[in-house]
């Protein structure tokens, strides 16, 4: 097994948010992402810098942003040691990129991605690789959904039998809104604490997950960015979205680790969608596109 190597990993992911914001910004044709480095210097705990890429009030996308970090600190926040009490207090070092779209076309489903390295302790440490990518949409079509996952499917392939399930379950069960009894979107895959393929591989099947999320979201936006729309379904829109932030608040550990490991809150928080609202008891009729957003597309099924 190879040695970790830092250096490697940040390098691919800096290089991965540039092609993702380049993918994106050549299909929005209208806005550039605008890029913004930040510094931390010791004073909040951390120490490294990072670089956040956001879109605004595009022809298709009405906020997006692409965010790299690379940080370490003195001490493992809660939300990354609560399931592995060996290496709480450690030091840490931490790379990743995130990402979080929202269309203005409800009919193009919100999306997020992220993957990222944790490394705790000084010698021999304990490492690993997480991420994946899901999705959100408002109106959701059984094509997109089936494109998603047979992307995410053939990502996960030439790493053995059985890992896309695993880790489509995983995606299912994360994003989970419990006091909702609700999935959040129709899933993807979700991995996290990978690290007994060895170095090697566990970076090559991160670097599968990061470079096929184009491949599989902008073919399904390219299909919707021009459906058309009304009042109705933007409403519909902007409530749903409040389902995006109520996760993310509350259950989300990439928002927890930032914000208790003391991140730039601006890059943290980008996240959140430009509208939202809250309908109180919102219901829609029984066999309407609405409810069938509910009560068909966000129950876990095998889409491939």
């Amino acid at each position: 097994m190879s040695q970790v190597d830092f250096h490697q990993i940040t390098t691919y992911l800096q290089a991965l948010q540039k092609n993702i914001c380049k993918g994106l910004e050549d299909f929005d044709g209208e806005q550039s992402f605008e890029f913004d480095r930040w510094d931390k210097d010791g004073e909040t705990g951390l120490n490294g810098f990072g670089v956040s890429a956001v879109i605004k009030e595009g022809a298709v996308f009405e906020k997006g942003g692409v965010n790299f970090s690379c940080v370490e600190g003195a001490k493992l926040p809660g939300s990354a040691s609560a399931h592995r009490g060996e290496i709480a207090n450690k030091p840490f070092k931490a790379a990743g990129v995130s990402l979080v779209l929202h269309p203005r076309n409800p009919y193009m489903p919100t999306t997020h991605a992220n993957v990222r390295f944790f490394s705790a302790g000084e010698e021999n440490p304990t490492w690993w690789f997480g991420g994946g990518y899901d999705l959100t949409p408002y109106y959701g079509f059984d094509e997109d959904c089936q494109h998603w996952h047979s992307t995410a499917k053939k990502a996960c392939e030439p790493f053995g039998e059985g890992v896309y399930d695993r880790y489509k379950k995983w995606c299912d069960d994360y994003f989970y809104l419990k006091h909702r009894d609700e999935q959040r979107g129709v899933g993807g895959v979700f991995f996290d604490d990978l690290n007994e393929w060895g170095f090697d591989k566990s970076f090559d099947f991160m670097k599968a997950i990061g470079d096929s999320f184009l491949d599989a979201y902008l073919p399904i936006a390219e299909k919707r960015k021009n459906h058309p729309y009304g009042e109705r379904e933007r409403n519909f829109q902007v409530q749903r979205r409040g389902r995006y932030v109520e996760f993310n608040l509350v259950y989300d550990r990439g928002t927890l680790f930032g914000l208790q490991s003391g991140g730039r809150t601006e890059a943290i928080l980008m996240s959140m969608p430009p509208l939202v609202s809250w309908d109180y008891c919102a219901q829609y009729p029984k066999g309407s596109e609405e409810a069938r957003l509910t009560d068909y597309f966000l129950k876990p099924k095998d889409w491939v």
